[in-house]
């Protein structure tokens, strides 16, 4: 069987995170600056490792915030490579929320970001090359 291409293959990133007050604005729920730096953490580790080199983000895209995550709970967060360019990738980000021992968990919010793979210099380059 063939090795697969890197645009065959489909990286999943799982991080988990739990909410702490440092985290938090001043409802006792998750900052939204916060949220989103994680979500762009997720999909820089997501895009690094479909692209086998450094990426940058160029984008990110719509970002939904579909309910408050509250300090105490953990947040687990999915990134996707949903799209793969010559330099680009789209990866699509999901957060669910639940608290410590609840069973049920809750879409809490999601997102796509646009990442380019860069050079040692910050340019394009494509995604998967060999690093000469």
């Amino acid at each position: 069987m063939p090795a697969k291409t890197v645009s065959e293959t489909v990286f999943e990133t799982r991080m988990i995170e739990m909410i702490f007050p440092e985290q938090a604005n001043h409802y006792g729920t998750l900052f939204g600056g916060h949220a989103l730096a994680l979500m762009a953490k997720a999909a820089f580790v997501a895009a690094t490792r479909h692209a086998g080199t450094s990426v940058v983000m160029a984008r990110s895209e719509r970002v939904d915030f579909r309910t408050p995550i509250k300090v105490g709970e953990m947040l687990d967060l999915v990134a996707r490579v949903s799209r793969t360019g010559r330099s680009s990738m789209t990866v699509e980000v999901q957060g669910t929320a639940r608290s410590i021992g609840g069973a049920r968990e809750r879409v809490a919010l999601s997102g796509a970001f646009e990442m380019v793979a860069v050079d040692a210099e910050g340019c394009p380059r494509p995604v998967g090359a060999e690093v000469s």
